[in-house]
Order: C-alpha cells, then sequence, then structure tokens
C-alpha cells in the first residue's frame, strides 16, 4: 500500500504570480476560471510565444492549460490540489491565434484525492485535447 505525505502548504499565499491563472505574472497565462456548480470553464487565445513547429501551439502548452483546467473544480469546491498525476490525449494540432475553451469537473474524490477531467476545446466544440488527473488533497499550514 501507498502511503502519502504529508503536504503542508501556506495555501493562504497570494497567487498572483501563478504560471496559469497569476495576473500578475508577465510571462503567464492569465487563465480566469468560472464555476457553475459542477464545471470550470476558462477561455484562452495562444499566440505566437506558445507555439513548437511553426504557427502550431507547444503540446507542452497543451498539457499546462488542462493541468490548470484539471485542479480548478477542487479549488471551487474548498479543496486546494497538487497535481499527482495526469494523462493527457492530444487529439489535434492546436493553431496559434485559435481560441480555445477549457472545461474541467470533478469526477470523484474522497479525503485525500480527488479525480478529474478536462477537455480543451476548439470554438466550434471539436476537442482538440483532453486529459484525467488525480488529484492530491493539500491541508494549509495551520490546519488541523
Amino acid at each position: 500500500m501507498e502511503i502519502l505525505p504529508d503536504l503542508l502548504v501556506d495555501t493562504e499565499k497570494s497567487p498572483t504570480m501563478c504560471f496559469g491563472c497569476g495576473k500578475d505574472n508577465p510571462i503567464g497565462l492569465k487563465l480566469e476560471f468560472r464555476w457553475n456548480g459542477e464545471v470550470a470553464r476558462a477561455e484562452f487565445t495562444p499566440d505566437e510565444r506558445h507555439q513548437g513547429w511553426s504557427n502550431i501551439v507547444h503540446g507542452g502548452i497543451i498539457t499546462c492549460l488542462l493541468d490548470e483546467a484539471l485542479n480548478y473544480p477542487p479549488y471551487f469546491v474548498g479543496l486546494p490540489c497538487l497535481t499527482a498525476k495526469m494523462e493527457v490525449r492530444l487529439r489535434r494540432p492546436v493553431m496559434v491565434g485559435e481560441p480555445l475553451v477549457l472545461i474541467a469537473s470533478i469526477v470523484r474524490k474522497n479525503r485525500r484525492l480527488v479525480e478529474t477531467r478536462a477537455s480543451l476545446e476548439l470554438g466550434d466544440g471539436t476537442i482538440a485535447a483532453e486529459a484525467t488527473g488525480t488529484m492530491f488533497v493539500i491541508r494549509g499550514k495551520g490546519a488541523a
């Protein structure tokens, strides 16, 4: 049986420098997720700074977008998490300048782990990439 670490993280720290959602990070993605009680949603349009091959968004950027999305549903229900495991499926190339929609939800949860899923969709609803993740619930410093 795998023993999960007891990880204490300063969850009160200002998130303004987060690469995915930080407003003050000059090289960050500046994602703004909204929650409707079941689904977290954000929009993003990649530019030339996000490319790998000419005009094609780098797979690492796509994975980063999905990782951020996987963490938001637990966050919105009061469970700050770190990604423990994720699996990504890239279905088609994403082009620079193509408006994207990230959608994520919780599949199941227990006391220490939350399973989530996310998709990266084009404007017409075509799924360009998708991910599943296992999120490790962290405790804030000072929590019991």
